[in-house]
């Protein structure tokens, strides 16, 4: 069994007003990955995806395209600590 890595993704493009929250939320619990996701002031969204490297790579991959209305332009990704819970949770703007 490989060890869980953890990932703080910054995605910008069309990404805020098109369900981006929403449906990272439903994918990564799907994938049964730990963390968060939310909104930036600046446009962007942010999220922390925990779980095994294949599982977080994947979600990343799907990060890519996004729900149908988003247009994703750049994903930057580096190594977090993992989150303070053991589920996936909307947060509040930062």
């Amino acid at each position: 069994m490989t060890s869980p890595i953890c990932v703080r993704a910054r995605i910008e493009g069309r990404v805020q007003g098109v369900f981006y929250r929403a449906w990272t939320v439903q994918e990564a619990q799907a994938r049964g990955l730990t963390g968060w996701v939310r909104n930036r002031s600046d446009g962007s969204v942010e999220a922390l995806f925990c779980g095994s490297p294949e599982l977080v790579d994947d979600m990343l991959a799907m990060c890519r395209h996004g729900p149908p209305k988003a247009r994703v332009t750049q994903i930057a990704a580096d190594p977090a600590d993992p989150p303070d819970s053991d589920d996936f949770q909307k947060r509040p703007t930062l």
